[in-house]
């Protein structure tokens, strides 16, 4: 066999698959176990105070009504699992969707509040249905928190870049601001995405950051 006919049998190699959220099993198991506690618990609860009032069966349904949903909503996150492979984020719950990072429409920064506890999240969408998805960049509480790994902060930033429709250059110039942060030591309070998560309201459950806001705070943010 030539080089030259060797060469175009060899596979291209395929792109690295990392992981962005709930990769790690036992913390997946634990986190569902929690949330059905928490289901058995709510829903004994409301069925209790119903067959107080209407009798067991009463109790039955409503009990039933609370916790089905919830249920289904503790099994879908306890499934779901999100990696980047190459420019495609992958999101597994129920079937695996793919969202090319470089194609998408839309992208915003979505803010949470869940007791005291700010998510600064990617929001993409691809324009069709069912196909947005929420990447969280970083969790804080008071002065600390966990945020992603270096190498999926970088990765992400690579993808963005070259998104033309949505302006991915934007949010791809905000994750190296906080790579850069992270590599000079910066303390958490001092880095772009906890000040982000500061910036917005208190007593709102979730606050969405558009591209040209975000745009004005990396424009603030030192070189």
């Amino acid at each position: 066999m030539s080089e030259p006919d060797s060469a175009k049998r060899t596979p291209a190699p395929e792109p690295e698959r990392i992981a962005l959220y709930g990769d790690n099993p036992a913390l997946r198991r634990r986190r569902a176990l929690s949330g059905l506690v928490g289901v058995v618990l709510f829903g004994a609860a409301f069925g209790g105070i119903a067959g107080l009032i209407g009798g067991q069966i009463a109790g039955l349904v409503v009990a039933a009504v609370v916790a089905l949903p919830l249920l289904y909503l503790v099994s879908f996150n306890a499934r779901r699992q999100l990696w980047l492979e190459g420019h495609t984020v992958l999101v597994r719950t129920w079937r695996t969707r793919r969202i090319d990072l470089v194609t998408s429409e839309r992208i915003d920064l979505l803010v949470t509040d869940v007791r005291g506890t700010r998510t600064v999240s990617l929001l993409l969408n691809a324009g069709k249905r069912g196909s947005a998805v929420k990447i969280d960049l970083a969790v804080y509480a008071g002065t600390g928190g966990r945020e992603l790994g270096i190498l999926a902060l970088r990765r992400l930033a690579d993808a963005l870049l070259n998104n033309v429709d949505a302006n991915g250059v934007v949010f791809s110039e905000l994750l190296v601001a906080q790579l850069r942060a992270e590599a000079r030591g910066d303390a958490a309070a001092d880095r772009p995405l906890y000040r982000l998560a500061s910036a917005a309201p208190s007593g709102k459950l979730a606050q969405r950051f558009t591209m040209d806001a975000v745009s004005r705070f990396v424009a603030t943010l030192e070189q």
